[in-house]
């Protein structure tokens, strides 16, 4: 026997999501976090202070790998070079690809994967906001860092300001160290191949991306090691609120909804109402009072004579 679905039982419909909104979103999202770069830039003294600050902390620890990586990138150029373009080009091309690739792939994924990228972004601009950061590359000459950037800068379009095309430095805030975005946008990248790449090829790139780039970041004196740790830090924090961000979504969109009047239903409802404009028709009868006009007034087929009238004769048998 067939079987029926008991009312109140079907599975609810899954949102569907198209490119057309979710590309203004992203737009919109790095407009946001281009824009906050931009405008939390703090002072510089302060800025350079917290840069020292590091530095001591990571001699204390005996981590602060930024400066042999440092001079190895600066004395051998076939390192340096590749170096600068991987640091001025992947960080803005790999991870939009895998973004696309995610969304064309599944929608459940790509949702929890933009969420996540989203948070941890936003938490990164709260970092630069608070907490200005003087990188190496900007230090007195006296504690042993060399730009990379400007040194090559004959190589490729950037300037010896940050990664920004020539011309176009003073766009940039160079303060904006603390953390290393560069290191947390592949360590978000890294994850994704590895859970959804499916193939060897794609979970080794999983493991070598975020860890070249957080070699590059030091080597070229971008960042120093403890900016990486901590773009990894709000990577995994964002990672924990994910979820909550997106049941926050999903509550702000139901209650939207609740509250948006269905302009196409009530529409309907009401040209639905008024078809028939107070005349009845059936199956068949595709004019107004097409019966009284087969019939007569009054009299439709199955009428009993009391019902035509009290003249009209009784039906035959």
């Amino acid at each position: 026997m067939p079987q029926t679905e008991t009312p109140g039982t079907e599975a609810a419909p899954r949102t569907r999501l198209r490119w057309w909104t979710e590309l203004p979103l992203l737009l919109l999202v790095y407009a946001c976090y281009s824009a906050g770069r931009l405008l939390a830039r703090g002072d510089v003294t302060t800025a350079v202070d917290h840069g020292l600050a590091i530095l001591r902390i990571e001699k204390f620890l005996h981590i602060n790998a930024e400066h042999p990586l440092n001079r190895l990138f600066r004395t051998q150029a076939w390192i340096g070079v590749p170096a600068d373009f991987w640091y001025a080009s992947l960080h803005y091309l790999v991870t939009p690809v895998i973004l696309v690739w995610l969304f064309r792939s599944g929608a459940r994924h790509y949702r929890a994967a933009r969420t996540w990228l989203m948070t941890s972004t936003f938490m990164g601009l709260i970092g630069f906001t608070l907490l200005p950061t003087c990188p190496p590359r900007l230090l007195s000459a006296g504690h042993g860092f060399v730009d990379t950037m400007a040194q090559y800068s004959s190589y490729g379009w950037w300037g010896g300001e940050a990664s920004a095309p020539r011309g176009m430095g003073g766009m940039t805030n160079q303060y904006a160290a603390m953390p290393s975005l560069h290191v947390g946008w592949a360590l978000w990248c890294g994850v994704m191949l590895w859970r959804h790449g499916g193939t060897r090829t794609a979970k080794t790139a999983g493991v070598v991306y975020p860890l070249v780039t957080t070699l590059v970041v030091m080597g070229t004196a971008n960042h120093y090691f403890l900016d990486a740790v901590a773009g990894a830090a709000v990577m995994g924090v964002g990672l924990l609120l994910t979820p909550l961000a997106m049941r926050g979504a999903d509550r702000a969109r139901a209650w939207f909804a609740d509250r948006v009047p269905l302009v196409a239903a009530a529409s309907a409802s009401t040209s639905s109402s008024i078809v028939s404009g107070g005349c009845q028709t059936s199956t068949g009868e595709r004019i107004p009072r097409q019966r009284e006009s087969r019939f007569g007034p009054g009299a439709e087929p199955g009428a009993s004579p009391s019902d035509a009238g009290d003249g009209a004769p009784a039906a035959a048998r």
